[in-house]
């Protein structure tokens, strides 16, 4: 009978140390998962930070309507992409 109490005491504790074990597992996932939930929060704050306004113009070359990051001058030529390429000097390395 003894034996039977010991071998008995023996499993319960085997039993409580995987419940242990297997608490502690959830408890750590569930932190990681917070970490990257914070870290993700924290980047989409970072891009939204470096968010332009866009104006629209009308491109002064091709007259396609095209978005800037600045606001169009009167008087001043607005080029689109392709078009302010073929204005900008070519760079000297």
């Amino acid at each position: 009978m003894e034996e039977e109490k010991i071998e008995d005491e023996e499993e319960t504790d085997e039993e409580e140390k995987n419940d242990a074990e297997e608490t502690e597992e959830k408890v750590e996932e569930e932190t990681s998962e917070e970490k990257v939930e914070e870290k993700e929060s924290k980047v989409s704050k970072e891009v939204d930070s470096f968010k332009r306004e866009m104006y629209k113009a009308v491109c002064a070359d091709c007259k396609k309507e095209c978005e800037v990051p600045f606001k169009p001058t009167e008087g001043r030529p607005v080029y689109c992409r392709d078009c302010y390429r073929k204005h900008v000097p070519q760079r000297r390395y």
